[in-house]
């Protein structure tokens, strides 16, 4: 049931617009039917707790990561670019030893192509393969 909407009022506005062609909710798992008064009474108490359980859920992950903040916890993905890298790739860049240019200092430090253009100012750079 809470797959069928993402929140509580979209799954009651769902099973309303069904409603309204005629149409019950019939539940296999959770044997409800929403064209009894009892499976309509049912079905709003389970998805009350499906949206209660949701935002539980969020509640905890948030918490969860203002407590790996506090303990000097980092999210997302690992920098590959370090400074010491970033300023390696400058200085290649700016002696112009290598004919391709990004593709040779982009794999000597380790990171992508991609990654060298939006971290370095290589102006000159942009037009090469």
């Amino acid at each position: 049931m809470d797959r069928l909407g993402r929140s509580l009022p979209e799954l009651i506005k769902i099973t309303n617009e069904l409603a309204a062609r005629g149409v019950g909710l019939r539940s296999l798992q959770e044997h409800i039917d929403t064209s009894t008064a009892a499976g309509n009474l049912i079905f709003h108490v389970f998805a009350a707790l499906a949206e209660f359980e949701r935002a539980l859920i969020r509640e905890r992950t948030t918490a969860g990561l203002q407590a790996a903040r506090a303990r000097g916890r980092r999210g997302g993905r690992p920098v590959v670019l370090t400074p010491a890298k970033r300023a390696a790739a400058q200085a290649m860049y700016d002696t112009r030893e290598h004919s391709a240019i990004a593709i040779a200092i982009a794999a000597a430090v380790g990171v992508s192509r991609a990654t060298l253009y939006r971290s370095l100012t290589l102006t000159a750079l942009q037009g090469q393969p």
